[in-house]
């Protein structure tokens, strides 16, 4: 009785340290990295964020910039299945394209063809510069391609056609403002392709769009014309080095979101997004819930883990990143319920007009002060 009790005991224990362990390996390798965390050589950075005046706060925050029909219908032109090679897929291709050319950016596409489990596929990265003779540029990115589901029907609202919604959203609404800027620092959309995996994410069979660009980056030159005025002798003249901050946004829509800061060198910036929310809660600036005193979205607890993402080929590669990402994962997170139906837009805005703020902030823009 008693032996055979004891053998039982140890082999739950078994199943359960088995169990565990696939677990632990299934979660690790496909969604939060937290066990084989590795560190990089992070750059630190040189450039700060220059605090608003209240008044200028509420001016950003102001419905002057909110326009919600205009968002909506961008986002609906996103909002669509679009994995790559589909009609899909070309559709908001074309829309990103047109979009960015009518405020008179500079478009560029990263096209190319690689092999995945599925076969060989074209991606084409897409990048709408404002200003791209400026030294230094702050990426704001997202990736428009969606998840290959069986039906061919998956939209991926936050996953992440919300995202990319968003920083063309924050384009258009800033644009007259980011062309008056005297900083030498640029904004640069990036629309990633490929994210998504195929069939099973792997080193391999993921993030196709992102591990392109930033290989092609490191390997271009720098231009010529412009490393005198823009490099000293200790500085390298990779195009790559350009690149003074990389902002990511994903998982985006969901209500009641929490964001962690990932990194140390880009810690500073993350706790004055925080400090942002903070004052705009203060102000009563922000939607919220009748049972809702403020929100809170952004935490000021150091992750000791890290998401594998479109940043990660760029963060090998010592490029600062801000990666904001709703961990956890939304709960309709690669199911067919990540749609517009539950988005949750008051969560959505109040994110807009803390980024409005964040990067007017970072660029140091002239905004207009108003009785509003």
């Amino acid at each position: 009785m008693y032996s055979k009790s004891i053998c039982y005991t140890k082999l739950v224990q078994i199943y359960l340290v088995i169990g565990f362990i696939i677990f632990v390996n299934l979660f690790a390798h496909h969604f939060i990295h937290a066990i084989r965390v590795k560190r990089w050589d992070l750059r630190e950075l040189t450039h700060a964020p220059k605090p608003l005046s209240d008044n200028k706060i509420k001016f950003l925050a102001s419905k002057e910039f909110e326009d919600r029909d205009l968002f909506e219908s961008t986002l609906d032109s996103i909002l669509i299945p679009r994995s790559p090679g589909t009609d899909g897929h070309k559709k908001v291709q074309k829309f990103l394209r047109k979009i960015m050319e009518s405020l008179e950016w500079t478009v560029e596409e990263d096209q190319f063809t690689a092999n995945t489990p599925l076969g060989k596929r074209t991606f084409t990265n897409i990048m709408a510069t404002l200003n791209p003779s400026h030294c230094k540029r702050v990426l704001l990115s997202c990736h428009y391609d969606s998840k290959l589901n069986r039906e061919k029907t998956f939209v991926g609202a936050t996953d992440s056609a919300v995202p990319c919604a968003m920083i063309i959203h924050l384009a258009l609404v800033l644009d007259n403002y980011l062309k008056k800027s005297n900083s030498d620092t640029t904004v640069q959309l990036v629309f990633f392709d490929g994210e998504e995996a195929f069939v099973q994410w792997s080193n391999e069979d993921s993030l196709y769009g992102s591990r392109h660009l930033a290989n092609k980056w490191s390997r271009s030159a720098y231009p010529k014309d412009m490393r005198s005025r823009c490099l000293n002798e200790t500085q390298t003249t990779r195009e790559l080095d350009r690149i003074e901050l990389m902002v990511l946004l994903d998982l985006i829509g969901a209500q009641n979101p929490h964001f962690y800061s990932f990194y140390p060198n880009t810690k500073p910036l993350f706790n004055r997004i925080i400090e942002i929310e903070k004052k705009l809660n203060e102000m009563n600036l922000l939607e919220l819930k009748s049972n809702r005193k403020k929100t809170s979205y952004f935490n000021g607890r150091q992750a000791f883990n890290y998401v594998e993402d479109d940043h990660m080929p760029f963060l090998r590669r010592n490029v600062p990143i801000l990666h904001v990402i709703a961990t956890p994962f939304p709960s309709v997170w690669h199911r067919e319920a990540d749609n517009k139906e539950n988005l949750d837009f008051a969560t959505i805005h109040n994110l807009l007009k803390i980024f409005r703020v964040f990067i007017a902030e970072y660029l140091h823009l002239n905004v207009d002060e108003k009785s509003v």
